[in-house]
């Protein structure tokens, strides 16, 4: 019998019954934290698995029996037969990307997902990746390290309200009318500020028209579907992508995301009651990494940043949707306890501990001094920008600790570690991953 801690972690209550709340997983720093295999470890006994918000633009990795696989819009869920997935009409939803995605999968022998999107859901256009790309080029060195999927374009229009519904697809009178309105508007901009060709509305109506077949299986009113599914208290899980630090009002803008990666916009681009939201698994990981540019205080650079790199992960330290290489860093008291603060996290995981094998000592980030002045406060952008990292060295445990899934196996070393951290980050860590496979885990 599974012990009683071990049973709360996993979210089930006393004599089997699992709990009704709502969970959400998100990340507590910059992305690329491990939330993917977080997010299929809950999955396993999860009935609803949601992404509520971002695209194609990031990547979850997820190491399972079916083999290896980048997730970018399907839910972690995908791998569990009983298990619904849902694109939420927060998402970003690129609908060829969705479908190549789908494909990949069932290709590789994992049965068909249970699958249900939104029909309040907005879709990338093509020429929102087009955008992106020029603005990126046009912007040169000053660019803000965009992934080029069209993600700021996508959310710019969904709030100026030209966006596009999933469920407008479905009425091509109306379609092609607003289309046309739209490339109208948009050809000012790619003709006379990029000089490129214009969009032709007739070509645009033509590439929909194979979106509305390709998505029409999958359409739902999932609003409806999970106001029923919170009645009947079914187990629920939130998927973010990114982390606390790419938020557009909490993160370091302007280098962040366009969309909000809190668990608290897990109710809005959901369609959840806030109420509901009982638990909230920031993701961190032993050390620091992050992708795109922005302010990074504790980054590291040359053959420091190259082992790190290499040594994270079965891959090493490489963007999941773009390949780039990951900036690295160590671990980052400051950001993380801000990212756990802003999140509402009930509890942390800690990833990767076991790439940290190599070291003697290891640094830890504990404070930033700023113009002279140490703070462990989480500034704004333009102070974080003259950050400097304020550095504390633990002493390595120099074991493999690949696979260990018991607490009391770990050397005192490595728990010191765990505990240092938990400590100045505010949030207990209830687990303490030490491998990027789903069973590579130890609760404490």
């Amino acid at each position: 019998m599974m012990p009683e801690t071990d049973r709360r972690i996993r979210g089930i209550g006393p004599a089997g019954r699992k709990d009704s709340m709502i969970t959400a997983i998100v990340g507590a720093n910059w992305g690329d934290e491990g939330k993917g295999k977080i997010t299929d470890m809950f999955a396993c006994e999860a009935d609803i698995v949601i992404r509520f918000q971002g695209g194609a633009n990031a990547g979850h990795t997820i190491i399972n029996p079916y083999g290896k696989f980048a997730l970018h819009q399907l839910p972690s869920g995908v791998f569990n037969k009983n298990t619904v997935n849902i694109i939420g009409n927060g998402v970003a939803l690129n609908i060829p990307s969705l479908v190549r995605e789908i494909g990949q999968i069932t290709q590789n022998g994992v049965p068909a997902p249970r699958l249900m999107v939104s029909d309040r859901t907005q879709i990338v256009m093509p020429y929102h990746i087009l955008l992106d790309q020029y603005e990126e080029d046009r912007l040169s060195e000053r660019q803000f390290g965009s992934t080029r999927s069209g993600i700021a374009p996508f959310y710019s229009d969904k709030y100026a309200k030209i966006g596009f519904q999933v469920c407008e697809l479905f009425d091509e009178k109306a379609l092609w009318e607003k289309l046309h309105a739209v490339c109208e508007y948009k050809n000012a901009l790619i003709v006379h500020l990029y000089h490129k060709p214009a969009l032709d509305p007739d070509a645009l109506l033509e590439e929909l028209a194979g979106y509305r077949e390709s998505i029409r299986p999958y359409v739902a009113d999932v609003r409806t579907f999970l106001r029923d599914a919170v009645r009947e208290d079914r187990q629920i899980l939130l998927e973010g992508q990114l982390g606390a630090l790419r938020d557009p009002d909490f993160g370091i803008y302007p280098f962040t995301t366009s969309s909000s990666p809190l668990a608290g916009y897990g109710c809005v681009g959901a369609g959840l009651p806030p109420y509901r939201i009982g638990r909230i698994v920031a993701v961190t990981k032993a050390y620091s990494s992050a992708v795109g540019a922005g302010a990074f205080t504790s980054e590291i650079f040359g053959p420091d940043a190259e082992q790190l790199r290499r040594l994270g992960g079965d891959a090493g330290e490489f963007g999941a949707t773009t390949g780039r290489p990951r900036r690295m860093g160590w671990f980052d008291c400051v950001a993380t306890r801000y990212g756990c603060e802003v999140q509402g996290a009930t509890e942390a995981v800690l990833t990767a501990i076991d790439v940290l094998g190599y070291l003697d000592r290891i640094p830890v980030c504990t404070g930033y001094e700023i113009d002279g002045t140490r703070t462990d406060t989480f500034p704004v952008t333009g102070l974080l920008n003259r950050a400097k990292p304020v550095l504390e060295w633990l002493p390595g445990w120099k074991t493999d600790l690949r696979g260990m899934t018991r607490w009391e196996d770990l050397p005192a070393e490595a728990k010191a570690y765990v505990a240092f951290i938990e400590q100045r980050i505010g949030v207990p860590i209830r687990m303490v991953s030490t491998g990027p496979r789903r069973e590579e885990i130890i609760y404490r």
